[in-house]
């Protein structure tokens, strides 16, 4: 889930229960064909060494809302498994996972069914928040993935939402936050029928300090993970060291407990096993891979570029592609429903049914200048076109009125630091007043 505050953290979430069973596709109905240009999803790929004819099971390294893969993963985890000897591929979804993650879903499985066919042997996934999330979405709605999967490992993954987050966002979010809330149809979808699957290993990781995947005080959380016949552990790094004070943005990208238990995974026949983590683990405040002498730039690097990463603006979460559901046709509908668009970017819905859109009577920003500085000075432009704005305290956040009502229209917040550097976030949304109160505004405009 994406953060709102600037260098608190990285990355991105409870209601548990879904529709009726019968509402959703069986597990076993194979899934759509994927809706992504295959160019798109080759280009989302990044491999390092050892991936072809692997003589170990190679990673999937999967990042979270905001993050593309080299702000997750570039100063932690790829050069320790460099290190270790370990294959990897990272994956980095279109607008850095911002907009609909059944898109991101597109792209862990076609990155799943390339490194099964490269390695020629089953590969493992480790993933960040959305990322510790969504490649049980590509395992949910794809079977044939299945038995290409041997550990699936999330750090604060988002399996049953965040309470920290609503689907219905009335002053606007990013989709991906809509879906990650724990109110949403897009988790209900996800644990539909079952949670894992027999013959795979799952170890999920969570802190109870954890401030933006809520509730994580215990295995009952939205974390942790229960029945389907995969192999579960579910461990809060706190079980181990009890004074580790890690929070979502360390478990994935720093904490030695979480590198730990993903090591051990990795290492040995079904999930993590924390009775073998060794206690001297808890004296070291970085995992491997992690350069303390240049950890404040790189981690201040990939927060800036989190918090300023750009996607879409709705105040519903996007609708459910129709192979979510038992009743879409395996040739009617393909991956998107009916009206809606599968292949990324803003959902094809009409006014009349605001779904996937925003209301633009006020939508919020949050302003951000690089390096943490404190802004003293923003405007926003929309359609290149200067708009009124209201200005939250401390500049912390804009309040943009006066919106075109319909439509598709970008927006580009400037704010500056009081040393004069200057920030740009771009954001898109689609307008979907009320037709009536469409037709009230030209009337006024005509008077």
């Amino acid at each position: 889930m994406k953060r709102l505050g600037v260098l608190a953290a990285l990355l991105a979430v409870g209601a548990f229960a879904g529709p009726a069973r019968a509402a959703y596709a069986p597990v076993d109905h194979p899934g759509p064909p994927l809706d992504v240009p295959p160019g798109k999803l080759a280009a989302s790929l990044k491999c390092g060494q050892g991936v072809d004819n692997a003589i170990r099971a190679p990673v999937l390294l999967v990042p979270g809302t905001g993050a593309t893969a080299d702000d997750n993963f570039s100063w932690n985890y790829e050069p320790a498994f460099n290190t270790l000897g370990i294959p990897w591929c990272a994956v980095t979804f279109p607008s850095a996972g911002n907009n609909d993650i059944q898109i991101n879903g597109e792209y862990v499985v076609y990155a799943i069914r390339t490194m099964f066919a490269r390695a020629g042997r089953r590969i493992s996934i480790i993933g960040h928040s959305q990322g510790g999330m969504v490649p049980r979405w590509a395992l949910r709605w794809w079977p044939d993935t299945r038995p290409m999967v041997d550990d699936v490992i999330g750090f604060a993954g988002t399996n049953h939402g965040t309470t920290m987050a609503h689907a219905d966002c009335p002053q606007g979010c990013i989709p991906a936050d809509s879906q990650q809330a724990s109110d949403s149809q897009f988790i209900k979808a996800l644990n539909s029928d079952q949670e894992t699957f027999p013959g795979i290993s799952y170890t999920e990781v969570y802190t109870h300090n954890d401030e933006e995947v809520q509730p994580n005080q215990n295995n009952n959380g939205t974390s942790s993970l229960h029945g389907g016949g995969g192999r579960i552990t579910n461990v809060a790094v706190q079980d181990i060291c009890p004074a580790d004070p890690v929070e979502h943005l360390g478990i994935g990208t720093v904490d030695n407990v979480a590198y730990a238990l993903a090591i051990d995974a990795l290492g040995h026949d079904g999930p993590a096993d924390p009775s073998r983590i060794l206690p001297s683990v808890c004296s070291q405040p970085f995992m491997p891979g992690v350069n303390p002498a240049t950890f404040p730039t790189d981690s201040a690097k990939a927060a800036f570029d989190v918090e300023t990463s750009t996607g879409d603006t709705v105040t519903h979460e996007p609708p459910l592609a129709c192979y979510v559901f038992a009743a879409c046709s395996a040739t009617a509908g393909g991956p998107g429903a009916p009206g809606t668009s599968s292949s990324g970017g803003i959902q094809g819905i009409s006014p009349a049914n605001p779904v996937g859109c925003a209301n633009p009577s006020r939508l919020v920003f949050p302003l951000h200048a690089r390096g943490g500085r404190r802004v003293v000075r923003a405007r926003v432009l929309v359609d290149g076109r200067r708009v009124k704005v209201v200005r939250g305290r401390r500049l912390t956040k804009v309040s943009v009125v006066g919106l075109p009502p319909l439509g598709v229209h970008t927006i580009r917040i400037v704010a500056r630091a009081r040393s004069g550097r200057r920030s740009v976030t771009i954001r898109r949304y689609r307008g979907c007043a009320k037709p009536t109160r469409v037709k009230r505004r030209l009337r006024r405009r005509r008077r």
